[in-house]
C-alpha cells in the first residue's frame, strides 16, 4: 500500500482530523511504506526509556521521553502562504518540458514534474 506522497519533509502542515485537529508544524519525517508523517508538536507521546550501561561515554540514560508519533498522511494538508495568511490546500502535479545536456554536450528534451497548490496554482 506504499504509495506515492504529496507530502515531504520540511513542508508546513495543519493537521485536520484527530486529537490534534487544527495543530499546525513543519514535517519533521515522511514514512512511504507506512503512509505515515511525523509533524513537529503533534501527536506527542511519552516513552519510557531504559539506562543502558556501555562502556564509556556510549551510556544513555534512562527516563521518560516525550516525542512525536507518526501520524496518517490522509490527517494533514499542506499549508501555502497567501496574502500574508498560510491556508491550506491540495497538492497537484505538472509535467514541464525541460531541456537537458548530456555529458558529451549535446542536448535534448525531457518532461519534469513540479508540485503545485491547487487553490492557487503556484508551484510549491
Amino acid at each position: 500500500m506504499a504509495g506515492n506522497l504529496n507530502i515531504r519533509k520540511g513542508d508546513a502542515v495543519r493537521v485536520v482530523a484527530g486529537k490534534d485537529k487544527g495543530a499546525e508544524g513543519k514535517v519533521i519525517a515522511v514514512l512511504p511504506e507506512k503512509n505515515r508523517v511525523i509533524v513537529e508538536g503533534v501527536n506527542r507521546i511519552k516513552r519510557h526509556t531504559k539506562v543502558v550501561q556501555q562502556g564509556g561515554r556510549g551510556g544513555t540514560t534512562g527516563g521518560i521521553v516525550t516525542q512525536e508519533a507518526a501520524i496518517d498522511v490522509s490527517n494533514v494538508m499542506l499549508l501555502v502562504e497567501v496574502d500574508g495568511k498560510k491556508v491550506p490546500t491540495r497538492v497537484g502535479f505538472r509535467r514541464d518540458e525541460v531541456t537537458k545536456r548530456r555529458p558529451d554536450g549535446s542536448t535534448y528534451t525531457a518532461h519534469r514534474s513540479i508540485r503545485v497548490a491547487k487553490r492557487t496554482g503556484e508551484e510549491i
